[in-house]
């Protein structure tokens, strides 16, 4: 009689799920972080080896985040407004 039962009601992973109404935005492949801690490494090793490794570490991690932000901002103008 339980078995009967079961087979009744509805099942909650079943056919009465709702399809997802929203799609899933995922941004796009970049090498700017690897780039960023490029950067980072080079501006920590010159703090012990030399100013001017720093300085070139600092400008690089500087560039690659500018990059990043740029291209982070155009994929997210690409949405549409209700995303």
């Amino acid at each position: 009689m339980a078995a009967d039962e079961s087979r009744d009601r509805p099942n909650a992973v079943g056919d009465g799920v709702p399809a997802a109404s929203e799609q899933l935005h995922l941004p796009g492949p970049t090498y700017l972080p690897v780039i960023v801690a490029l950067g980072v490494t080079l501006a920590v090793v010159g703090v012990v080896i030399s100013f001017v490794i720093t300085a070139i570490g600092l400008l690089i991690m500087a560039v690659a985040i500018a990059r990043w932000v740029r291209e982070t901002r155009a994929d997210i103008a690409e949405l549409p407004l209700e995303h």
